[in-house]
């Protein structure tokens, strides 16, 4: 076993409005905002957002670098092909208070979200930061047993 993971690298075409989201709309902190002078020209900043258990997002921006364009997508889902929510980041709650309060901080900062959804094991709310990355606040309502392992189940898909 690890002792969870150190960061998840990401990236934006809009650092202060990434900070923005992650540190006004969802609370997290910035721990460290770094930039680096690119010796053949642009830059690269990289701010570390500290989402618990000394666990971090990572985001970096670059700026004119030779062979970087300035117009890829940064969302993950949208940059593959693949539908929403293939790929998505989802954070640990831990009641269904924290859930609901969470829902109605996005809602009052204007964020699109989804209402509260039972996925059997767990309740979560689903949106978009400003990247176009999924996101998702979970609250596990029981733990895994092994009569998880091997289930089949019928359900329709959020959008």
């Amino acid at each position: 076993m690890t002792a969870g993971f150190s960061h998840i690298g990401l990236s934006t075409h809009d650092m202060p409005a990434t900070v923005e989201f992650y540190t006004n709309v969802l609370g997290f902190r910035r721990a460290a905002d770094h930039l680096t002078k690119v010796r053949e020209g642009g830059q690269l900043r990289q701010v570390y957002i500290d989402i618990g258990q000394d666990q971090f997002l990572v985001f970096m921006e670059p700026k004119n670098i030779d062979g970087i364009p300035g117009d890829y997508p940064t969302g993950i889902n949208s940059a593959l092909g693949t539908p929403a929510g293939m790929y998505h980041i989802s954070f640990r709650v831990n009641s269904l208070e924290e859930l609901e309060n969470r829902r109605n901080e996005c809602l009052a900062a204007g964020v699109n979200v989804s209402d509260c959804i039972d996925l059997g094991h767990a309740m979560s709310i689903f949106f978009t930061d400003p990247n176009d990355l999924q996101l998702e606040f979970c609250y596990h309502t029981r733990i895994f047993t092994t009569s998880d392992l091997y289930q089949e189940d019928e359900a329709s898909l959020a959008v």
